[in-house]
């Protein structure tokens, strides 16, 4: 099989929302490195000027755009900067999030909105300028959504952001089929990273801390946990940025540390079936003898 040349981004302009720090910080870095063309985009206007600025001294091309992610009015101008800065638009990773943990009983309105509104809503506003863009000018595009461990497995103590992320998954299946025409790709990457979010959970605050004293990520983490930094998730978004992940669309795509993982979607397992429509007695009886052996586990594991 020939394999195609993913070296450069050359001619491909792209936004990554939430990189003035962590793993968009990376995904911009990486892909400006293979001589794409991007929009810094942070709500924080000083650090996405300090990435643009970093970006810039190593030769490559960057604009930044303060902005929150969530407001339509900040996802219609981002895409318009890209196109007067850059002329063109290719690539929308819309990587931006933040955190509010809290189990359900002691998640406010205030937290599960924040969530919500930055995630899910962040991805769904710049998706949708990007698609309209896209369509319009009909040269194809890409769309690489990020999802989570969490929206897949679900996590304690995560209920705003398990549900955000899970409806990011279902956004790129959904997206996929309704872009294909358009020749835009729509894919979720579930990344694994020891970053200034995951260091906020008691798990990983230890190797966040670790790492961020340019301690090297063990081992054990790196391959049985699957986490590593920021630096490993960016690989990913620039191969599904490339000419050689064309055909790769609707996929959720886990990466970190040294594992690369493809997700499968949910599916019906197991069925049966009762003329004349159930009873609860006889639910009972097959769940009992046929459905319960093969119940679902829930939660975030890792290899031992």
């Amino acid at each position: 099989m020939m394999v195609k040349n993913v070296q450069t981004l050359r001619g491909k302009v792209a936004i990554v929302t939430g990189s003035g720090r962590g793993i968009g910080r990376a995904i911009a870095h990486l892909m400006a490195s293979r001589d794409a063309q991007v929009v810094i985009n942070d709500i924080d206007g000083d650090q996405a000027q300090v990435v643009c600025n970093e970006i810039r001294g190593q030769g490559g091309k960057a604009t930044a755009f303060a902005g929150p992610v969530g407001p339509t009015s900040t996802a219609e101008d981002c895409v318009a900067k890209a196109l007067s800065e850059f002329g063109r638009l290719d690539v929308v990773c819309t990587n931006a999030g933040n955190l509010r943990d809290r189990v359900l009983w002691n998640t406010s309105d205030d937290d599960f909105d924040s969530v919500i509104e930055t995630h899910l809503r962040g991805t769904f506003t710049f998706a949708r300028a990007a698609a309209r863009h896209f369509r319009q000018a009909g040269q194809g595009g890409r769309l690489i959504l990020i999802s989570s461990l969490a929206g897949q497995r679900g996590n304690f103590g995560q209920t705003a952001y398990s549900a955000a992320k899970a409806g990011i998954a279902a956004f790129a299946r959904t997206w996929s089929m309704e872009l294909a025409k358009a020749q835009v790709t729509v894919n979720a990457i579930v990344p694994n990273a020891l970053t200034r979010m995951t260091a906020t959970m008691p798990l990983f605050a230890e190797h966040a801390e670790a790492l961020e004293r340019g301690e090297a990520i063990p081992e054990e983490l790196r391959k049985n946990m699957g986490i590593g930094s920021a630096n490993d998730i960016a690989p990913l978004a620039a191969f599904l940025a490339s000419d050689a992940a064309a055909q790769i669309t609707g996929q959720c795509i886990g990466i970190g540390g040294d594992r690369l993982s493809l997700w499968s979607h949910p599916a019906e397992k197991r069925f049966a079936l009762m003329d004349g429509g159930w009873t609860p007695e006889a639910i009972e009886t097959i769940w009992r003898d046929e459905f319960e052996a093969e119940r679902e586990e829930v939660g975030i594991k890792f290899d031992s």
